[in-house]
């Protein structure tokens, strides 16, 4: 069983602590990511998984196993890193089959597991070449074969894709992705990258300043995020957020800025005269009459859809539609929020209502 249990672990170095009291079950067969901005502590956490940072408190259990104690290679897990750490002057075949040469494992079981692994990684005609003679994609392939011929409990990947071009990440994403539906080996992956959390995971962990803050299915997050900070940081184009009261206007209830203007809420109870933050995603604002006023900055076309930039009482406030919009920047537009998609968080706390 490849199931991680972490239990109210704890990091310090020196006096100053960066980890505090992290509790994360990862069940056998799962994707999780663990994702947030740089110095959240994720990559800290995934090193004291395998065993390459000391914890300061708690306890890691791997496959059933406390390892706290137990030297990363004992562990049963394999590492794929950010920087390949490939050996310049090994084949692609050394390379692979280097952990279990390492391992004193007979040449011709080393020989089978690095052809099934080039095999599912479509590295075969690669065998005899030398990294310096593939592209990063390839080399980042041929980091995930020498974790495969390990067949560990666990995978650990940090932050393997961010050396790549974006086009090649996308590539890469979906490998990783079929990879896992294929070995079906628990998988714990680090990024900074919530699109790279959102179509990867089947769980994911969201961190900040060495705590968690929410862990649960990508669109769970999605739909109902916590706090402000994983509303913000899930999401792209990131969430909007506009500041007031709660009012009752014509017997619903809507939010009103500082400005006066009336934001809709929908299935929401909270008290009237409650300062929040309202939270409305691009996605689900729509041009056209009835809507708030809105003055529009800069248009931005991909094609399939367009980002629309603009303020509404000097706060800023985007949209992302469909349709192709042929209007000048400088304009004043009407936005409609759908209240049905609309977040409300109290303004101090940050905590979701």
């Amino acid at each position: 069983m490849g199931n991680v249990q972490i239990k109210g672990v704890t990091k310090s170095y020196g006096g100053v602590r960066v980890m505090h009291g992290v509790d994360v079950e990862i069940e056998d067969g799962e994707f999780v990511v663990l994702v947030g901005p740089s110095g959240c502590g994720k990559s800290t956490l995934l090193r004291m998984i395998a065993g390459l940072e000391e914890i300061s408190g708690g306890q890691i259990s791997i496959g059933g196993r406390v390892v706290n104690d137990i030297p990363p290679k004992e562990r049963d897990i394999a590492m794929v890193f950010q920087s390949y750490a490939l050996y310049p002057h090994k084949t692609v075949a050394e390379n692979m089959g280097f952990p279990l040469l390492m391992a004193k494992r007979p040449k011709a079981e080393i020989a089978e597991k690095v052809n099934r692994a080039a095999e599912i990684l479509d590295l075969t005609k690669y065998l005899d070449r030398y990294p310096k003679q593939l592209s990063g994609g390839q080399r980042q392939r041929v980091a995930m074969g020498r974790a495969i011929v390990r067949d560990p409990q666990v995978f650990l990947f940090d932050e393997p894709l961010s050396n790549l071009d974006a086009k090649l990440r996308v590539t890469m994403r979906v490998e990783i992705k079929e990879l896992h539906q294929r070995l079906k080996t628990t998988t714990v992956y680090v990024t900074h990258d919530q699109i790279e959390a959102m179509t990867m995971a089947n769980k994911i962990v969201v961190m900040r300043d060495g705590r968690v803050e929410q862990i649960g299915r990508p669109l769970d997050l999605y739909d109902r995020p916590v706090n402000l900070f994983v509303a913000g940081f899930i999401g792209s184009p990131a969430m909007n957020f506009l500041q007031g009261k709660v009012a009752t206007r014509d017997g619903r209830q809507v939010v009103l800025t500082d400005q006066g203007i009336a934001l809709p809420l929908d299935g929401v109870q909270v008290e009237d005269g409650r300062a929040v933050t309202y939270g409305i995603r691009p996605e689900h604002i729509t041009i056209g009459e009835g809507g708030i006023p809105v003055d529009v900055s800069v248009f931005e076309p991909t094609g399939s859809e367009t980002l629309i930039f603009g303020r509404v009482g000097g706060v800023p406030i985007d949209a992302l539609v469909r349709e192709r919009i042929e209007e000048e920047p400088g304009k004043t537009m009407s936005f409609r929020l759908d209240p049905r998609k609309a977040h409300v968080f109290d303004q101090v706390t940050g905590q979701r209502l």
